[in-house]
């Protein structure tokens, strides 16, 4: 066991004794956030065709968008959460990340205007990445490494 204290989950970042969030942590917050934005638009997207288009698919649509909306709440969630430097945080941003890679992959896939938004997300996908692992996004979230320190003590 270390002596060292992980810091506390509850100390406001405007704290005096707080570091100032680095700007990769800022960075990945706001990438998280707006593929949170970017999902809720398009379920409410689905939404808006489900309720005005023919009854056949309405049903499919209205439960599409619903989804679409609810799974928005990880990386909003975990951009608010990263803003806030907390360290629960890196996981569900890691987590959209890597399932948004897949889905970059297939709109690359489409012989269709859907490839610049594959471009689009997969740049934005790898760029949060590696901002999510960076270590000074680490250190700032106090995420122990191995041996119980915190990573790249400096």
């Amino acid at each position: 066991m270390s002596a060292e204290r992980n810091p506390d989950p509850k100390t406001p970042a405007d704290h005096p004794d707080a570091e100032p969030r680095p700007g990769r942590l800022t960075a990945a917050a706001a990438l998280a956030a707006l593929e949170g934005l970017a999902l809720v638009t398009g379920g409410v997207w689905m939404l808006v065709l489900g309720l005005t288009g023919d009854g056949d698919d309405r049903q499919q649509a209205i439960t599409g968008g619903v989804t679409v909306i609810l799974l928005a709440l990880l990386p909003l969630l975990a951009a608010r959460g990263l803003l806030l430097r907390r360290s629960w945080s890196r996981g569900p941003a890691v987590i959209t990340q890597i399932m948004a890679l897949p889905v970059a992959y297939s709109l690359l896939q489409a012989d269709s205007v859907a490839i610049p938004a594959g471009i689009a997300l997969a740049v934005v996908a790898v760029t949060a990445l590696v901002l999510l692992v960076n270590p000074a996004t680490t250190r700032a979230l106090g995420i122990r490494g191995p041996g119980g320190n915190v990573q790249d003590q400096k």
